[in-house]
């Protein structure tokens, strides 16, 4: 068992890295790569290993599906945010979006779901959720300049709010826990800081990342949760990343790299 204090700086560390790294690719290839980066499991794959670690199997199950029963409302965040911001600064936009996610992250957690029915509602969210992103623009992409200053405001953010999500993770009941953890982090972080720098059409192309990215997300937490009864729990986190990894690659394929469609 590692000390607490050990395994809270690693977790800290993860999500720092994570958006100096979406920040890092914003500044070679775009605000939509970035996204993409922002929206798979990087921050949540570790704390979520490090909790199998911690806790039992049943336990982390039982978290990580209310965190994937959650999808749909970090997915309306993503949304309401990204139409908000073309017409609100970013702090209505960010009140408008977590208020949403709160409602709706709410509601959710207090059903009964299985497995599938989640894995179900999560892939439907990310249908409609692309379909509902504004328009950005423009079909490309251009390398965006994020100053020292704004990086180091950006990541102070983000370890903020991912110190109160991981407390909650791992002293709050499951149900609390799993919702918390669907707390879009980087997605409430990367958009504050490109909406008033580089307006609501590069949001727009952010977001729209962030929500490709959640493919890998859903696709990770869907096989964690199909699995954990039945493996053990090391096979079945690799197997949940894999799987993470994967999706993206095979949807780029897919699609033949092309936008996705937005209303």
């Amino acid at each position: 068992m590692f000390p607490v204090q050990a395994i809270l700086v690693t977790k800290l560390a993860l999500v720092g890295a994570s958006i100096w790294g979406a920040s890092l690719l914003a500044r070679r290839y775009g605000h939509a790569v970035s996204g993409a980066l922002a929206g798979l499991p990087v921050i949540v794959g570790p704390i979520i290993a490090m909790l199998l670690i911690e806790l039992p199997a049943e336990r982390v199950r039982g978290i990580a599906l209310v965190t994937l029963v959650c999808e749909p409302a970090m997915l309306a965040h993503i949304v309401v945010f990204a139409n908000a911001a073309r017409r609100f600064k970013w702090p209505v936009c960010l009140a408008l979006a977590t208020l949403t996610f709160l409602v709706a992250a709410a509601v959710l957690s207090r059903l009964q779901w299985g497995a599938v029915a989640a894995t179900l509602l999560a892939l439907t969210a990310l249908v409609v959720a692309a379909r509902a992103l504004p328009t950005s623009g423009t079909t490309g992409d251009a390398p965006v300049a994020v100053p020292r200053s704004e990086l180091q405001w950006r990541i102070a953010v983000a370890l903020a709010i991912a110190g109160s999500v991981m407390w909650g993770a791992d002293h709050l009941p499951a149900a609390i826990a799993g919702a918390l953890l669907a707390v879009p982090i980087t997605g409430s972080v990367l958009p504050c800081f490109t909406l008033p720098r580089h307006g609501p059409q590069a949001t727009a192309r952010l977001l729209a990342g962030f929500v490709r990215g959640q493919g890998g997300f859903v696709a990770f937490f869907s096989v964690l949760v199909g699995m954990l009864p039945h493996a053990p729990k090391a096979a079945a986190f690799v197997a949940a990343v894999a799987a993470a990894v994967a999706t993206p690659l095979v949807l780029r394929k897919w699609t033949k790299a092309g936008p996705i469609r937005r209303a």
